[in-house]
C-alpha cells in the first residue's frame, strides 16, 4: 500500500486534475502493487515491464532476428519473460536498448500506471524519450502518464462513477476479469477511503463521491438531469452541463438549504436520492 507521503502526493495531484484521489490511488494500487520507486543502481528508478511481442513488432528483419536469438523478443505475448526483480528488469531494457533503443522503450511498460511506451505520440510527448523522462522524474511524471491515457482511453467517466468492470475493460483490456482487475480495484478503492476516514463513501453507495460542474458532460450528467426532473425541474436530459442545467440545479440546492453554487456535490446527490414528495390533489371548485 502506498505510505503516506505517496497518498499525500498523490491526493494532490488527483484533486489538481479534478480526480477524486482515492480512485486514483486505487488505480495506481492495483498497478504498481503500492510502489512507486525501485533501487537500480543506486538510483530510484519507475517501475518497469518488458514485452518482448512488441520488441518482435518494432523491428525490422535484421535486427528482429538478432534479438530473437538474444532471447528478447517473440511474436507470442509473454513468451520473453521479465526477471522478478526491478534491476533484471532495468538490464533486459538495457540489452534491448544495444539492439534498438527507441523500439526498446517503446516495448516497455512505464510508472505507476504501467503505460507503454508506444503510446508516447498519442498522449501527445514530443518523442518516447520525453515520455520516459517525465517517468522518471518521479510520481507526480508518472501520474501525468497515467492520467493522459486515462482520458485518451476515454475512461475518466467510468474511473468518476466507480464503474470498475468498464474501467478495467477499457485499461487491462479484455481478459481483465480473468485477472479480477474490478474486483482488485473495488477493493483497493474501499481501502483508500477507509484509510482516509471517509467510511461514509465506502459503505454508502457510489454516488456519494461523485462531483459533477458546469462544462462536463456525458451519461452521469443525464442522470443528474434526470434526478432534477423527478423533483419537478423542465430539463432535458441531454447530457450537456450548461448554463440551464446549472441554473436548474441552483434552483434545487436554495429549495433543499444546500450551498448554491451549481456544483452537484455529495450533499446534492443525497438530496437527489430523497423520495421526491407527492403533491395532495388539488381541492374541486365550487
Amino acid at each position: 500500500m502506498l505510505d503516506a507521503d505517496d497518498r499525500a502526493e498523490l491526493a494532490s495531484l488527483a484533486e489538481a486534475q479534478g480526480v477524486e484521489p482515492a480512485a486514483l490511488m486505487a488505480v495506481v494500487e492495483v498497478e504498481s502493487g503500492g510502489r512507486i520507486f525501485a533501487e537500480v543502481h543506486g538510483r530510484r528508478e519507475p517501475l518497469i515491464r518488458f514485452e518482448g511481442h512488441y520488441f518482435y513488432r518494432l523491428l525490422g528483419a535484421r535486427k528482429r532476428n538478432r534479438a530473437v536469438v538474444a532471447g528478447l523478443a517473440d511474436r507470442g505475448a509473454g513468451r520473453v519473460r521479465n526477471p522478478r526483480g526491478q534491476a533484471g528488469r532495468w538490464e533486459l531494457l538495457k540489452r534491448a536498448s544495444a539492439i534498438d533503443r527507441p523500439a526498446a522503450l517503446q516495448s516497455t511498460s512505464w510508472g505507476v500506471g504501467q503505460v507503454m511506451g508506444a503510446h508516447w505520440q498519442w498522449l501527445g510527448y514530443a518523442s518516447v524519450d520525453a515520455l520516459v523522462a517525465r517517468a522518471r522524474e518521479g510520481l507526480s511524471g508518472q501520474a501525468e502518464i497515467l492520467l493522459r491515457f486515462i482520458d485518451k482511453a476515454q475512461l475518466r467517466e467510468a474511473l468518476t462513477a466507480h464503474d470498475w468492470r468498464a474501467f478495467a475493460r477499457g485499461y487491462n483490456g479484455p481478459d481483465h476479469a480473468r485477472h479480477g482487475y474490478d474486483r482488485r480495484l473495488a477493493e483497493a478503492y474501499d481501502a483508500y477511503l477507509a484509510l482516509a476516514g471517509d467510511k461514509t463513501k465506502a459503505v454508502s453507495g457510489r454516488h456519494l463521491a461523485l462531483t459533477l460542474r458546469p462544462g462536463d458532460h456525458g451519461r452521469l450528467v443525464a442522470g443528474l438531469q434526470r434526478r432534477l426532473r423527478a423533483h419537478g425541474f423542465m430539463l432535458a436530459a441531454d447530457g450537456d452541463f450548461g448554463p440551464v442545467t446549472r441554473a436548474v440545479l441552483m434552483r434545487f440546492q436554495s429549495g433543499q438549504g444546500l450551498a448554491v453554487d451549481g456544483i452537484a456535490g455529495p450533499g446534492t446527490f443525497v438530496a437527489l436520492e430523497r423520495p421526491v414528495p407527492i403533491a395532495p390533489p388539488a381541492k374541486p371548485v365550487g
